[in-house]
């Protein structure tokens, strides 16, 4: 979903500003394939977006700055992110009416689902294709609801546009911008497991919607503590040993990492098995609803054998998303691309918006 207009240019800027660090890329429209020209990307921990956009707004406005200049970017048209818990997002049924008709009743759906004056929310909605069903004597369609506040909206354009001397085009959720990079044009139902540094977020898409989303306070950093208390290492090098499957084998002489990862993936865990019921439950009598396949993104995704494990666990197929798959790029960089792709997932599905279908 967007939240602006779209502007024909070929070339863009994807922005992942997130707690972590910034990740940026510049794709090129090569005929209608993403080709990559540039990227870069700087670690800046914060503890929440208030102090992102307050005490840490002229350093994370310098870095972006720095970040365009030393990666060479050749454009300032820029697709950003917003996090995808600080949105609103629903699913709702409304009159298969005209156009007008519809627009008043997600209007009304919205101040009834929404629980701040919608004059403080900036809304955006979606007609699911191929929705439209009858219910009784009248013919209802689903619609993708999303909403976010202005308040946030502004904090975005301050710190892209007046501060940084972008031009943005438009603000995205994080899970279209996934859907678009690690997705494409897969219909199947679809898990998308986003551990990042603080928080872990969960979506399940079906025909390149959204219709599942949920975040939890538990991410990479508290894996890395866990590991650190678990093996009695520095959080340093428990850091490391998050990418190193020999580094994790070492104590677990067995080699099997079972034991070790259902305890730190455990509140993870928790929440893609409530996830995957919350998903089953919503269709009707007789339509039972099942996952196809989950993917795993986020720097904590690297965790050694967790496609493996996650497989085994929920009886569902899980591979480690690739971002780059739809994106053509130098061969000689594929070992640096690899090792980092994880982390550029959203950022390149913001590039992606105008150039892929």
């Amino acid at each position: 979903m967007a939240w602006f207009f779209k502007e024909k240019t070929k070339n863009f800027v994807g922005l992942d500003i997130g707690l972590s660090g910034i990740k940026l890329v510049e794709l090129a429209n090569d005929g209608g394939h993403a080709r990559l020209v540039t990227y870069a990307y700087i670690d800046q921990q914060v503890d929440n977006y208030d102090t992102l956009f307050n005490e840490r707004l002229e350093e994370t406005a310098k870095n972006i700055k720095a970040m365009l200049a030393k990666a060479r970017c050749t454009t300032k048209n820029t697709i950003a992110a917003v996090p995808v818990s600080s949105v609103f997002s629903s699913i709702i049924t409304v009159p298969a009416a005209s156009e007008k008709e519809m627009k008043a009743a997600i209007a009304w759906e919205a101040k009834k689902l929404i629980p701040v004056p919608l004059e403080e929310i900036q809304l955006d909605s979606k007609v699911i294709e191929g929705s439209i069903k009858s219910e009784g004597s009248k013919k209802v369609s689903r619609v993708l609801l999303t909403g976010a506040p202005k308040t946030l909206v502004n904090r975005y354009i301050d710190l892209l546009n007046r501060r940084c001397g972008l031009n943005l085009l438009s603000l995205e959720t994080e899970a279209f911008a996934q859907i678009r990079s690690l997705i494409g044009r897969d219909h199947t139902s679809i898990m998308i497991i986003d551990i990042g540094s603080q928080r872990t977020n969960i979506s399940v898409v079906e025909n390149g919607i959204p219709f599942l989303n949920r975040s939890i306070a538990v991410g990479g950093y508290s894996i890395t503590e866990a590991i650190s208390q678990m093996l009695g290492v520095t959080f340093q090098q428990a850091e490391t040993m998050k990418r190193d499957i020999r580094s994790m084998e070492s104590f677990a002489p067995s080699g099997d990492l079972t034991p070790i990862l259902s305890n730190l993936m455990k509140p993870i865990v928790n929440e893609v098995k409530y996830s995957f019921s919350l998903y089953q439950g919503q269709g009707g009598v007789g339509d039972q609803r099942k996952i196809d396949k989950i993917i795993l993104t986020g720097g904590s995704a690297l965790l050694p054998r967790l496609p493996e494990f996650i497989t085994q666990l929920m009886n569902v197929n899980a591979y480690l998303g690739d971002p780059w798959a739809r994106v053509v790029y130098p061969m000689d960089l594929r070992p640096v691309l690899d090792e980092i792709g994880s982390r550029f997932t959203v950022s390149i599905g913001c590039a992606m918006r105008d150039i892929t279908d």
